[in-house]
């Protein structure tokens, strides 16, 4: 299970902006994850470009998991 949090995804045309957040900066895939998803995104169809921002604001924290990743977790 991957820790982020996408906040916006945005389309113009054929390039994507994606704001997303980690659970912590210091997040083990903090390095990885941005190149990882900007890869994953420019593999669909009709997308030329993709831009992917870390954000901090607003803040991660549980109440943003759903209650499926929550179960999964053991967190209930």
């Amino acid at each position: 299970m991957r820790d982020f949090l996408l906040q916006k995804i945005e389309d113009r045309s054929a390039t994507v902006g994606i704001r997303m957040t980690l659970t912590a900066p210091a997040c083990p895939a903090a390095q990885s994850l941005p190149g990882e998803v900007r890869r994953q995104v420019a593999q669909v169809p009709g997308v030329a470009d993709v831009k992917v921002d870390i954000v901090w604001d607003p803040p991660w924290d549980r109440d943003r998991m759903s209650d499926a990743a929550k179960l999964q977790l053991g967190l209930f």
